[in-house]
């Protein structure tokens, strides 16, 4: 039988910490995740069309399957200089792991795949799925991919976000819109012969901060929020009037918010509020990613993430944190992230009822502070076997 330690999974968790897999460039990571699944013996390990990288245990009845979920790449370094220890090594110091992805979300993910492996000998009622996913850190392709092939159609999903041992029940969407006000460019000499774009921020910055205030809530997610992120222009030579100003706004939608509904929202909004220079017209419209994966597929994709919110009385969520009571000898707290996963697109998009159950403090994610609490993380780890019965005992049962 394979070593399912917790030592054996600090292990393995060092060893992904230390391959670099920025969005696009999972390639590595993902080998080393499917070597590891085949050591521990799932019963199909394989790599799709973008790169995921799944593995299935089969059950020994007909419960619907849970799927097990945390992504294969991670956010930039920044500046090595500014980490108290170096990024890539996956050093344990003073009670935690330190390192890129360490809490968001290498050490989850390593929770997440030994936890499953206990049912290659203890078979559950139905199939446990574990999927590693890419371009989380970008809106999901990866997930998105997963969800709209149908290769894998679970009853229940766990995402490995960090929830430092609470269960999660959902979050805000994430929408990127770009405002752009068109006008003609000329040399700064010349003033006359141009059509200055710049002349709109006078009104468009007043009429967002409007547009933001007037924005709805949620009782358990809290408000829907929009700010202005990045300014632009173009061209960019400081001796030269721009043909156009591009300003960047970061929308954090309600669940339910589609993309052309929000689109279309706030150019209605801003139309009859941004006092445009004589010869300048304004356009809304999304950012858009080139997008391309380890695997070669391609695609150009507008930056909307979709929130969700799974009720708190569900089933699945009352089985989840009676099984965390149960087995952590402490009663989780249920709450929402304060950032977007995979969830928006399991959960919101496809209806799959979707918790967070992982170690981590949200605090650290995107930081070069980055660290998980080894205590905390065995014990979610010796909690998880109990969690994903129960979800799906209650899956099973409607």
């Amino acid at each position: 039988m394979p070593d399912l330690s917790f030592d054996r999974v600090v292990s393995f968790a060092r060893d992904v910490i230390r391959i670099p897999s920025p969005p696009g460039g999972e390639g590595d990571v993902a080998e080393r995740v499917r070597r590891e699944l085949e050591t521990l013996g799932f019963d199909d390990v394989w790599t799709d069309d973008v790169g995921n990288v799944l593995g299935r245990i089969a059950g020994r009845g007909e419960a619907p399957a849970v799927m097990l979920c945390s992504h294969l790449d991670a956010v930039d370094i920044g500046d090595p200089a500014g980490w108290e220890y170096p990024p890539f090594e996956g050093v344990v110091a003073d009670g935690f792991l330190h390192g890129r992805g360490a809490m968001d979300i290498k050490g989850p993910l390593a929770v997440q795949l030994y936890a499953a492996a206990h049912f290659v000998e203890d078979r559950p009622d139905g199939d446990v799925v574990v999927a590693f996913t890419v371009f989380e850190e970008r809106g999901g392709w990866g997930m998105a991919h997963l969800m709209e092939s149908g290769e894998v159609r679970p009853g229940v999903v766990v995402l490995g976000e960090a929830t430092a041992g609470d269960v999660c029940i959902g979050h805000r969407g994430r929408a990127e819109l770009v405002v752009e006000v068109h006008g003609v460019a000329a040399h700064a000499s010349a003033p006359d012969r141009a059509r200055n774009p710049l002349g709109a921020l006078a009104t468009l910055v007043p009429a967002l901060e409007e547009f933001a205030a007037g924005l709805g809530s949620d009782p358990i997610l809290g408000r829907s929020t929009l700010a202005p992120t990045r300014v632009e222009t173009f061209p960019r030579s400081n001796n030269v009037i721009p043909e156009l100003l591009r300003v960047t706004v970061d929308w954090r939608v309600l669940p339910g918010a589609t993309a052309d509904g929000v689109l279309r929202e706030l150019a209605s909004f801003l139309e009859p509020r941004v006092r445009l220079p004589e010869g300048c017209r304004l356009e809304v419209k999304y950012g858009v990613d080139h997008q391309r994966a380890y695997t070669g597929r391609e695609r150009e994709r507008r930056l909307f993430t979709p929130g969700y919110l799974i009720p708190p009385d569900h089933p699945v969520v009352r089985a989840a944190v009676e099984a965390v009571e149960r087995e952590m000898g402490r009663r989780p707290s249920l709450r929402p992230w304060t950032f977007a996963t995979d969830g928006g697109h399991a959960c919101g998009v496809h209806g799959i009822p979707t918790i967070g159950f992982a170690p981590g403090e949200e605090r650290y994610a995107h930081t070069n502070r980055e660290r998980l609490e080894l205590t905390s993380a065995r014990a979610v780890y010796e909690a998880y076997p109990a969690v994903v019965r129960a979800v799906q005992a209650a899956a099973r049962e409607g």
